[in-house]
Formats: C-alpha cells, structure tokens, sequence
C-alpha cells in the first residue's frame, strides 16, 4: 500500500465517522440565526441554526440529508466554529475553499484538522458544492445576523 492510499483510507475513515457519528446534528432551542441551504444539482439539503454571543458562535446544529460529503463537511464545519470568532471563521472559510478547488498547500495546512479528510473532492468538481454547503449556510447566517443588528 502506498503513502498515498493509506492517506486516503484514512481521510474516507474520517468521512464516514463524521457522517454516521455527526457532531453538533439537531436544533437550538433558541437560534439567533436559521438559514437553510439546498444543492439542487443532487438534492443535498441542510437547515443550520447558528447561535452568538457577541462575535463569537456559541453553538451550532444542523439538520438535513444528502451524501456523505455534505454531511461529514457539515459535521466537521460545526465541530470547528463553535466558540470562534467571524473573523477566525473567515479564515478558516478561505482556506477550506481554496483546499477543496485544488490547492496543495491548504490540503497539507494542519490548522484544518479533520477538514483535511475532504481534500479529495478538489478530484471531484461536481462535490465541491457538497463540501461547501455547511460554509454557504454559515455565511448566510452571518448576513442575516449582520441585517437584524442595522
């Protein structure tokens, strides 16, 4: 077996942890932001409901179904912005988006942690919104949560 294929076992091991075992999966009892996201070219869905204390997200949940991509990145997108602030969200948006259209250096960045297991869609375009489904829905509930507070 090849550095690379035991990399890949790996990474798939970490997918289907995250979309068997999804951290951060139901509902808020008290959001402050509700955003669902569709990908209507294979019919992944996911209603996430964000949380804040000031800058920062307190908590996340999402619900919804499609592949194990969507769901796995939304798992591992929720585990990583809790308690973090927009500004380290944004950073961490970039990278992720930028690792999986291809770039080598965000797949190798170990400041993504299990985010890294998704660098394989970057071979497969049309997953790429999959993966990015979670991040569209945090970065609309940002907008909505920037509109309530004009």
């Amino acid at each position: 077996m090849t550095e690379r294929s035991a990399l890949d076992e790996v990474y798939q091991a970490v997918i289907l942890k995250h979309y068997r075992n999804a951290k951060h999966r139901g509902e808020l009892a008290e959001p402050d932001a509700v955003v669902p996201m569709r990908n209507p070219v294979c019919g992944d869905d996911i209603l996430l409901q964000v949380q804040v204390d000031g800058d920062r997200i307190q908590d996340i949940r999402f619900s919804g179904h499609g592949c194990a991509i969507s769901q796995a990145a939304a798992s591992m997108m929720s585990e990583h912005a809790v308690g973090k602030s927009w500004d380290e969200i944004h950073a961490v948006a970039a990278r992720f988006r930028d690792m999986v259209h291809g770039d080598e250096t965000a797949a190798r960045d170990k400041t993504l942690g299990d985010l890294r297991a998704l660098s394989g869609v970057a071979k497969l375009p049309r997953r790429v919104k999959c993966a990015m489904l979670a991040w569209d829905a945090l970065e609309e509930a940002e907008k909505k949560l920037g509109d309530s507070r004009e």
